[in-house]
């Protein structure tokens, strides 16, 4: 759009009176050239552009010369430029091409001359000055801005952007300026709304501070103006990927097409190449970015990460000593290669890059951040917190920092123990309980992987359980909303409590021995595994540990299977990170255990040991697979396919989007006229079963629910056939047929807590104490919160004689914190005497006394204590 001042000053310089008639015909043909450019019509702009430029106008070669730029025609861009004399958009195409020298130069021509823009390109020279590494200097130019601004000397629209991007530099020093930069650039998009460059600048603000609502609304507004703006499709395109959207790659790509030769955007491209696993290809993009500007940052980060990955550790030191020389005092190529870096948990080289940056540079909060948050990774929680504190001295409007020391506050409130080789950190409300599981759960997951594996941890590996999953997302991430359950760093692993979700929503035991399973793998990869292989071999883990642990398989993943939804084994990472549809990540965790149950099957166990190790000299995937297992990925797609054909052929022709089946009955009428027309439809069948159990016509629901269970009998989710079953069977009093039921289901879903109950329950009845406790003690691994499932299986240990258990769920009572305390220390002195430990039994029910002096089961239990010690000479 036209700016005003910029007009007035060009009719002084070309000599014109603006009352003749020829000037307010070329004034109406070049407002028509400047909202073709305002609207993306660049091809059109050039076209006006140029017109009146042979006309000797000067504001069409400014015009022009924004025109090419915005397209990436920067040579051109350039040549028109210092025709003109356009000094300051000439050092501004240079820039665009890291021509910094010669940027310089037409900088300092601007500043001479002494126009109207000669503010703008003083802060141009003070951005040089900094990347130089003259901090002091840039520094000092800076703050004359702010000056400028008290003394009401930057009028303009672009001066009062000038004067923001001054508070954003000055920001380093003094982070209260930030909300004075954001001020400023309001009033900059006040005073002209077509000021593009300050829409830009306040939404890489937005950004730089994590706040992805702001800038998205800031790029959209940009957008809405002209939809082909391409700084604005690359700001959006970081918004996108700062939310995890799938957007981002189609937006740079958009972005792209306007301005092949925008180069910040191409490195945005390389990186989420990088992240999919293309090493190949995201070397290609930064390349190219590159090529246009040798200077860009990002650029230049991704291509030290393809180096990084690709273990070519002597290109990555000569890559350093280039950028070194660019940006002698410069953390950022440090900061964004740690953060790439962190990202394919290579955490321990994310702490080495990050301490170069802040050696660099002792203001770059950003690195200090970055260290930080690796550090605790990796489990240096003093000198994680330390650099913490420090980054968010110098910059405390970063949320990622911000929740992090917030969330070392919590830890701080936690119960710390070791347990052998693990160090358990819990809510310390919840510690006492969860130590009696979780200690020799952790030692027997250890020992059963490491037999498998051939190698140790170091230790002790910190385990970490959050009673609030947005805790944990924290930890994980920096920000909540995180979907997992857990996450292992290798030395630290950080998961959600059971506390942390509803009961019987996931499995607490089964997801920490999932991790603990990825502190091995990445241990023996050293960091390098792809991330569908440590998923599917982790999954694979918790199915060996314990019948009815990991996913397993679902109606949805038959379907997709069928519908060719599945990423294909080359590009199953992309499943993890750019979920297509919802159930993907799901779907992908899933599909990897079946490919690592293949290779086990077809080549032994110890194929895993060999991958990894493959994984750890630096080879590829499909070299891997070529060398260890005798395929390639496209090969282990044609058996993967074959598997689950053999495996589930029955429930893989019984699954059907088609005729209803897979969406709630609008009446039982209708429920069972489909599932009449469809006999071999799994979903049919089974929604008929269901609408009339609800219906409360559980004898007619049975049929139904058995052709059901025939069709897909390894389905065992939460409205599984089985549950229906074993319930209508126990209301018959038909026990048995109850009981094989719920065996069948918990043998597929470990998690299902109602199911392990009403087995406990059933199998009790039935004189299987046994069988009863064995149920009670898996539905703790799902939820240990209710203290009537410890009372009851510390009864039946004891009627069992198993003391020791009886001792454990006494002890848990007691660590729930029951209203009658002392009926439940009384409880716990009992077990302790039965099982001979008359010391532990007479602290127990001293405390049972000290709560309850008159409570008289206590007094003559502390009787019987004191004659058995006597007995054995004790007391």
């Amino acid at each position: 759009m036209r700016k005003a001042t910029g007009f007035a000053g060009m009719v002084v310089a070309l000599g014109l009176t603006a009352a003749a008639p020829g000037a307010l015909a070329s004034q109406s043909r070049l407002d028509s050239a400047w909202q073709f450019l305002a609207r993306g019509r660049y091809g059109d702009a050039e076209d006006a552009f140029r017109r009146e430029m042979e006309r000797g106008s000067r504001e069409a070669a400014r015009g022009l010369v924004l025109t090419l730029r915005e397209v990436g025609r920067y040579p051109e861009a350039a040549s028109v430029a210092r025709r003109a004399e356009l000094w300051l958009l000439l050092g501004r195409v240079l820039l665009d091409q890291g021509r910094t020298d010669q940027a310089d130069s037409a900088f300092r021509q601007a500043l001479n001359q002494g126009r109207a823009d000669s503010l703008q390109a003083e802060l141009q020279l003070a951005v040089l000055e900094l990347e130089r590494g003259n901090h002091a200097v840039a520094m000092g130019l800076f703050d004359r801005f702010v000056d400028f601004y008290n003394r009401g000397l930057a009028r303009t629209s672009e001066d009062l952007a000038a004067v923001a991007a001054a508070a954003r530099f000055l920001g380093r020093s003094d982070p209260q300026l930030f909300k004075d930069a954001l001020r400023v650039y309001d009033e900059a998009i006040a005073a002209d709304s077509g000021n593009t460059a300050a829409w830009l600048e306040l939404g890489e603000m937005f950004l730089e501070k994590f706040n992805g609502t702001d800038a998205r609304a800031t790029f959209e507004a940009l957008l809405r103006r002209n939809p082909r703006q391409p700084g604005a499709l690359y700001g959006l395109a970081r918004v996108a990927r700062f939310e995890g959207s799938r957007e981002a790659e189609g937006l740079v790509r958009r972005s792209l097409e306007v301005n092949p030769n925008l180069a910040r955007a191409r490195a945005l491209l390389a990186e989420i190449l990088l992240d999919r696993g293309s090493l190949d290809d995201a070397r290609v993009e930064a390349g190219r970015a590159l090529s246009v500007n040798p200077r860009e940052v990002d650029a230049l980060a991704v291509l030290g990460a393809v180096l990084l990955f690709s273990g070519d550790e002597t290109g990555l030191e000569a890559l350093e000593r280039q950028v070194t020389a660019l940006y002698p005092r410069d953390a950022r190529f440090y900061a964004r290669l740690a953060e790439i870096a962190a990202r394919s948990r290579r955490y321990d080289r994310a702490v080495a890059l990050a301490s170069k940056g802040v050696q660099l540079d002792p203001q770059a909060w950003r690195a200090y951040a970055v260290l930080g948050i690796n550090q605790l990774r990796l489990g240096q929680m003093a000198e994680g917190r330390a650099n913490l504190e420090r980054a968010f001295a110098g910059d405390p409007y970063d949320p990622w920092t911000k929740n992090t020391l917030d969330l070392l506050d919590v830890l701080d409130r936690y119960s710390v123990r070791d347990a052998g080789r693990f160090r358990l950190a819990a809510d310390s409300s919840e510690a006492e309980l969860l130590y009696l599981y979780l200690a020799d759960l952790a030692i027997e997951a250890y020992d059963s992987l490491r037999a498998r594996y051939g190698a140790d941890l170091p230790v002790p590996v910190r385990v970490e359980l959050y009673s609030r999953h947005a805790d944990f997302s924290v930890r994980t991430v920096g920000l909540v909303g995180l979907g997992a359950l857990g996450a292992s760093f290798g030395p630290v692993i950080a998961m959600d409590g059971p506390s942390a979700r509803p009961a019987g929503e996931f499995h607490w035991a089964s997801t920490f021995w999932h991790e603990l399973a990825h502190s091995f793998h990445l241990r023996l990869s050293e960091y390098r595994v792809p991330r569908w292989f440590t998923e599917g071999l982790a999954v694979y883990e918790e199915r060996r540990a314990r019948p009815g642990w990991g996913a397993n398989v679902t109606p949805d993943f038959l379907l997709a299977f069928k519908e060719g939804r599945l990423r294909r084994v080359g590009e199953l990472d992309r499943g993890f990170v750019e979920p297509e549809y919802p159930e993907q990540v799901l779907h992908s965790y899933y599909q990897a255990s079946l490919i690592c149950e293949l290779l086990a099957a077809k080549h032994g166990p110890e194929v895993f040991r060999r991958m990894l190790g493959g994984f750890r000299a630096g080879k590829s995937t499909e070299v891997v697979l070529r060398e260890v297992a005798g395929t390639d990925l496209a090969g282990l797609q044609r058996e993967f396919e074959q598997y689950v054909r053999t495996r589930f052929g029955l429930a893989l022709s019984s699954i059907s989007a088609g005729g209803g089946a897979d969406r709630p009955a609008r009446s039982p009428a209708e429920a069972i006229a489909v599932a009449a027309s469809r006999p071999g439809d799994f979903l049919a069948q089974l929604a008929a079963g269901k609408v009339l159990w609800d219906r409360g016509e559980k004898g007619r629901a049975e049929g139904y629910l058995l052709r059901a269970r025939e069709l897909f009998p390894q389905y065992g989710g939460k409205d599984s056939p089985y549950w229906y079953l074993a319930r209508l069977y126990r209301e018959r009093g038909e026990l048995e047929r109850a009981a094989s039921e719920l065996g069948r289901l918990t043998e597929l879903d470990a998690s299902h807590y109602e199911a392990w109950l009403e087995l406990a329950a059933i199998k009790e009845t039935l004189g299987d104490l046994r069988g009863a406790i064995s149920a009670l003690e898996q539905a703790l691994y799902v939820y240990p919160f209710e203290a009537h499932v410890h009372v009851k299986l510390a009864e039946l240990a004891a009627r069992a004689g198993d003391w020791g258990r009886a001792i454990r769920e006494r002890r848990a009572v007691v660590a729930l914190g029951p209203t009658d305390m002392a009926e439940a220390e009384y409880q716990l002195a009992r077990a302790y005497f039965e099982a001979g430990e008359v010391e532990a039994a007479r602290r127990a029910v001293l405390r049972a006394l000290e709560r309850a002096p008159s409570f008289r089961e206590a007094q003559e239990l502390l009787l019987a204590i004191r004659a058995a010690r006597r007995e054995d000479g004790s007391g």
